[in-house]
C-alpha cells in the first residue's frame, strides 16, 4: 500500500474519532464533506502540476498525531513577540489563555478563538468561514477544513479601526504531531487593521503545520497583513491564504519565511469588485537541503484594479526554492495595472530556484509586467567592500543583509520590522 492510501486512511481514522457534539449544527457537515474529499484526493504528487517541483512524501509518509495540549513558559513564547504588540497565542493549534494579552479593543471589535466563537451563536462565522478557501480542490485545505479545531477569528464591524496591531501567535511544541491552525477575518465596511500572523516552533522539532487563513474585505476596508513563518527547520509548514476584496478595499501582505524543511505557501486574491489595491510582497531564505515554495494568483476579475507582488529568495548550500506567481486578467477586467517580481540570490552552486512568473490576460486596455531574475553575489561588489578593508564572510553578509532588506524595509510595523532586522543580520553572517 502506498503513503498516500495509508495516510488517508490515517486520517480517516482519526477523524472517524472526532467529537462534534458541541459545534454549531452549520460545521460538522462541512467538515464531513471536506474530510470525505481529501480522502479522495490524497496527498498531491509530482504528476500533479501544481506540486511538480515539491515533493511531500516526507509528510505523506509520516503518521503524525493530533497535536496535545501544552504548558508553555512565557519565557519560550517572549522569543516570538514582539515588544508593545498584543498577542493571541495558540499552543499546538489551542488557545493559550495565559499567554494571550489583548485585553481592550474598540466597541465592537472580536479577537477571539474559533473555539470560542463556535461554542456561541456562530453568526458571524457561517457565512464566511470554509466558503473562500476550496477544498474541492486544494488536499491540504480539504485536511484542514476536516480537522481544524481552534485559530484565530478577528472581526472588524463597519467602521472601526484598531489602531494597534494585533499578533496572531501559533507555537509548536510537540514532535511528529500535526495541528490545523484556521484563521479567519473578517472586515466590513469602512474598517481597518494591522495584523501580524506568525507560525513557530521547538527547534530541531520534526511536526508538521497546516493552516488556512481566510480573509474577506468589504468596501473600503483596509487590512495590512504580515505572515511569518520562523518554524523548526526539521518542520513541516503547508498554508493556503485566500483573500476576497470588494469595491475600493485595499490589502497587502508580507510573507516572510526564515524556518522548515518543506515550505509551501498558497496565496489567493480575488479582485472581484472596481477600485481595489492588493500588495503581496515576500523574502524566504534556506539553506541545506530545505524547500521553500511559493504560489501566488491574483485574479483581476473587474476594471481599474491594482496590483503589485515583489517576491526575494536567498537559496544556500543544497536548498531549493518554487516560485510560481500568476495574475490573471479577465475580460471585463480594463483599466488593470498589474506588476509582478521575483528575483533570487544563489550563494551555492548547489542551490536551485525554479521560478515561473505568469500572466494571462483576456482584457485589451491594461498595463502588466512580470519578470524574474536570478543570480549570485556581485563579484564588482564584493571587490569594493574589500578593498574597504572588509573581510570576504562580512561583505558576503553585508551584500546578503542588502537584497533581503528591500523586502523587511517595507514592513510598515516598526517592532516586527526591528525584530526581522535583527534576524536577518544573524542570517547573514551564517551565510
Amino acid at each position: 500500500m502506498n503513503s498516500t492510501v495509508t495516510q488517508s486512511y490515517h486520517y480517516s481514522t482519526m477523524f472517524a474519532q472526532r467529537d462534534f457534539s458541541n459545534l454549531p449544527a452549520w460545521l460538522p457537515p462541512l467538515q464531513r464533506a471536506a474530510e470525505s474529499r481529501f480522502a479522495e484526493l490524497g496527498f498531491p504528487g509530482r504528476n500533479d502540476e501544481e506540486w511538480r517541483f515539491t515533493d511531500i512524501r516526507p509528510i505523506a509518509e509520516i503518521p503524525f498525531h493530533p497535536a496535545s495540549p501544552d504548558m508553555v513558559a512565557p519565557e519560550a513564547v517572549e522569543a516570538f513577540s514582539f515588544p508593545g504588540i498584543p498577542q493571541i497565542v495558540f499552543v499546538n493549534g489551542r488557545y493559550a489563555p495565559d499567554l494571550s494579552t489583548i485585553t481592550r479593543l474598540p466597541a465592537g471589535v472580536t479577537v477571539t478563538p474559533l473555539s470560542h466563537a463556535l461554542r456561541g451563536s456562530g453568526g458571524l462565522l457561517e457565512p464566511h468561514l470554509g466558503r473562500y478557501a476550496n477544498f474541492e480542490r486544494h488536499p491540504f485545505v480539504a485536511l484542514n477544513t476536516a480537522f481544524f479545531e481552534d485559530g484565530a477569528f478577528v472581526y472588524l464591524p463597519r467602521d472601526a479601526a484598531i489602531e494597534q496591531p494585533i499578533h496572531v501567535l501559533y507555537l509548536a511544541t510537540e514532535g511528529n504531531s500535526v495541528s490545523h491552525p484556521r484563521t479567519l477575518i473578517v472586515a466590513e465596511e469602512n474598517s481597518g487593521a494591522t495584523l501580524v500572523e506568525s507560525y513557530a516552533g521547538v527547534q530541531d522539532a520534526v511536526y508538521f503545520t497546516n493552516a488556512v487563513t481566510e480573509v474577506v474585505l468589504a468596501e473600503h476596508a483596509n487590512i495590512d497583513h504580515y505572515k511569518l513563518q520562523r518554524e523548526s527547520d526539521s518542520a513541516f509548514h503547508i498554508a493556503q491564504m485566500n483573500v476576497r476584496l470588494n469595491r475600493s478595499s485595499t490589502f497587502s501582505s508580507h510573507s516572510i519565511t526564515f524556518g522548515g524543511a518543506i515550505t509551501r505557501n498558497d496565496v489567493l486574491a480575488m479582485l472581484g469588485a472596481e477600485h481595489i489595491e492588493c500588495t503581496l510582497n515576500g523574502l524566504y531564505i534556506v539553506d541545506g537541503r530545505r524547500l521553500v515554495d511559493n504560489h501566488t494568483t491574483i485574479d483581476h476579475a473587474m476594471p481599474n484594479c491594482n496590483s503589485h507582488e515583489v517576491y526575494k529568495g536567498i537559496l544556500d548550500g543544497r536548498s531549493r526554492g518554487v516560485f510560481n506567481g500568476k495574475i490573471f486578467v479577465r475580460q471585463d477586467a480594463q483599466k488593470t495595472d498589474a506588476k509582478q517580481t521575483n528575483r533570487t540570490l544563489l550563494l551555492s552552486e548547489n542551490a536551485q530556484i525554479n521560478t515561473k512568473p505568469q500572466l494571462e490576460i483576456f482584457a485589451d486596455d491594461v498595463k502588466c509586467t512580470h519578470g524574474a531574475t536570478v543570480g549570485q553575489l556581485n563579484a564588482d561588489q564584493l571587490f569594493y567592500l574589500r578593498t574597504r578593508g572588509l573581510p570576504l564572510a562580512q561583505a558576503r553578509a553585508l551584500l546578503v543583509y542588502a537584497f533581503a532588506s528591500d523586502i523587511v524595509s517595507r514592513i510598515r510595523v516598526e517592532a516586527v520590522r526591528e525584530a526581522l532586522d535583527s534576524q536577518l543580520q544573524v542570517l547573514g553572517n551564517r551565510f
